[in-house]
């Protein structure tokens, strides 16, 4: 007899399996970045936008499919079309990809974890060099936190084409990763549903610890009045505001930020939709899981500028230490005489009454702003392991924040991790062939084992650019063409109308008029241009390049992918996107012959 197909205990764990999913690092380190690039408060309006026009129906589409099909993402497809197998084969390729690099960031968030309890944080202080007489000359080019990033954590190598050696603890972090991981993917749902409430839940809890912490320091107030208005209060703000919702890129990564955030595409959603009750209301499922998604941006980004604003106005404020500490040295002031208030008026005056003795002095005078500091933006890796630690080596009881932090970071990369895992997991384990000869316990060790060995690729001294090449290249236009043939084929093979009978029949409810729109033509007007945006770029943009670290210069320089690097990204992109076109040839193929082989014979 068949087996039964395992289910979700109840509704909420599914919904929480969905968000802890779906709510990951892009929520901490991407959206804060394009809120600071695209307007602050006013990219809100466009984002807002997306998710209704794009974000929800797409979401809903696939919990619907998984839903109905109660399979993974390969035999979900097959089931509407045979020769849409391939679109399947494509997500779990893409997700593969993804697991490979992906648990690479929580590898790095327990060596960080390991080392918050250390007195004072690793990162605080530069240490001393060789000789012992100073400290050491590429920390001292670039920054604490940089140089523990860079050089402790990294060990990074001055280009792509010297690879290096494997980082021994590094690689034992990536082992615990995964290890986490299978424990707990160990036995499918009935496991994954018990870790979900903690994966999920747990963040919350510390993102309002730290908002409750961020508020009180000094300087958050400067952090989020920038968030909202990044170019002051003034009318150059609003004009700013006006031309960022006029300005295209703001539309395509406010979609793109949806897109991607809900993690569509790569059939995790699929799967873990495939072990509801039939009748389970997934529509309603998919708005929640839509908007929390997007509310934990938000708050996520006022935490991030609370905690931005305070690291801006410590160097800000030391900045401003330094020079006044110069100039009194170099003058002979008065202690207290010169303070930041007075500082532009007294150096005006110095200048004027000791023209050549100022001439000496002034190359080693900074010129401070807390607008410059605001301004840089950080996103991705540099924002969560640099920025972030660079402001918690300030804060007091710094060892407590920066565990709390690096605790969340890895339960959003586990949680994430979960849903990536499952949408490998859930195609093999439906699978007759390979489920009838191993148990799942073995599919999702042999996965997690395949991952690990090829992951340690990320832990070598060129690990960093690898990482890169992968998280830029491996799924990006892959999903774009993965979740456009999906709703095609939904509303135009199946055929909106049978979907829609199939779904009355499922849950008693009736697809209204605003979900058919959305389907049948808005959404994938909407993925097509974002697909012909990407394309596009990476035309213009010509020769592909990556960011290498100068240890001379103590900071990043732009180098030229090498010849083999581009067609590694070329294999990245058509390894997952040729899975459709040659799953439909194959298909044809086979049935073809077939019809040959039983053709009668004259």
């Amino acid at each position: 007899m068949e087996k039964e197909r395992p289910q979700w205990d109840n509704p909420l764990q599914f919904v929480f399996a969905c968000i802890s999913y779906a709510v990951g690092l892009g929520n901490v380190w991407r959206f804060p970045y394009l809120c600071q690039l695209y307007g602050g408060g006013s990219f809100l309006i466009p984002y807002l936008i997306m998710l209704v026009v794009e974000g929800m129906p797409l979401l809903y589409l696939e919990l619907a499919v998984g839903q109905r099909m109660q399979q993974g993402s390969i035999g979900s497809w097959r089931t509407i079309s045979p020769y849409l197998s391939g679109v399947g084969v494509a997500s779990v390729v893409v997700s593969f990809f993804l697991s490979m690099y992906y648990n690479v960031v929580n590898a790095w968030g327990f060596w960080y974890l390991f080392h918050s309890f250390q007195n004072p944080l690793p990162w605080s202080v530069c240490p001393l060099n060789s000789n012992r007489t100073g400290y050491d000359e590429e920390c001292e080019a670039a920054s604490s936190t940089q140089y523990f990033w860079y050089r402790k954590t990294l060990n990074i190598s001055p280009s792509i084409q010297e690879s290096g050696a494997v980082q021994w603890e590094l690689a034992l972090c990536l082992i615990l990763a995964w290890l986490m991981v299978y424990l707990c993917i160990l036995r499918g749902t009935e496991s994954t549903g018990k870790v979900v409430y903690f994966t999920a839940l747990l963040p919350y809890c510390v993102l309002i610890i730290y908002l409750g912490r961020g508020l009180t320091l000094r300087g958050a107030t400067n952090g989020l009045i920038y968030m909202f208005t990044p170019k002051g209060s003034s009318a150059l703000s609003l004009r700013f505001q006006v031309e960022q919702l006029a300005n295209p890129k703001t539309w395509i990564n406010a979609a793109t930020q949806i897109f991607f955030s809900l993690g569509l595409g790569f059939g995790s959603l699929i799967a873990f939709a495939s072990y509801n009750k039939p009748s389970n209301d997934c529509q309603k499922h998919a708005i929640i899981v839509s908007l929390i998604n997007s509310a934990t941006s938000i708050f996520a980004s006022i935490v991030t500028f609370s905690i931005y604003g305070f690291k801006a106005t410590f160097n800000y404020e030391s900045c401003l230490d330094k020079v006044i500490l110069l100039l009194t040295n170099s003058f002979d002031l008065e202690d207290g005489s010169l303070t930041a208030s007075n500082l532009e008026e007294m150096k005006d005056y110095l200048a004027s009454t000791y023209p050549s003795k100022y001439s000496e002095v002034f190359p080693s005078i900074k010129n401070c702003s807390l607008e410059s500091e605001l301004d840089t933006a950080v996103q991705g890796t540099g924002l969560a392991f640099i920025v972030y630690s660079e402001a918690i080596k300030n804060m007091e009881v710094s060892q407590l924040w920066s565990v709390l932090y690096f605790f969340m970071l890895l339960m959003l990369g586990i949680g994430s991790m979960l849903g990536n895992t499952a949408a490998i997991l859930t195609p093999l384990t439906d699978s007759k062939v390979i489920s009838s000869h191993l148990p799942k316990e073995v599919i999702s060790g042999l996965v997690c084992l395949i991952n690990c060995a090829v992951g340690m690729v990320f832990t070598m001294e060129a690990g960093n650019y690898w990482f890169d090449i992968f998280n830029d290249y491996a799924a990006t236009l892959s999903l774009l063409l993965i979740v456009l043939v999906e709703t095609i084929a939904l509303c135009y093979v199946y055929g909106l109308r049978r979907f829609e009978s199939d779904l009355k029949a499922m849950t008693g409810r009736a697809l209204s008029w605003y979900w058919k729109v959305l389907w049948a033509g808005v959404s994938p007007l909407l993925i097509v241009s974002l697909f012909a945006f990407y394309l596009s770029d990476y035309i213009l943009t010509g020769t592909l390049q990556y960011q290498a670290w100068d240890a001379s210069q103590g900071q990043l320089v732009t180098k030229d992918y090498p010849t083999y690097a581009l067609a590694v990204i070329g294999l990245l992109v058509a390894s997952s996107t040729m899975c459709i076109p040659l799953g439909a040839l194959g298909i044809f193929i086979m049935r073809h012959l077939k019809r040959a082989d039983t053709a009668p014979v004259a």
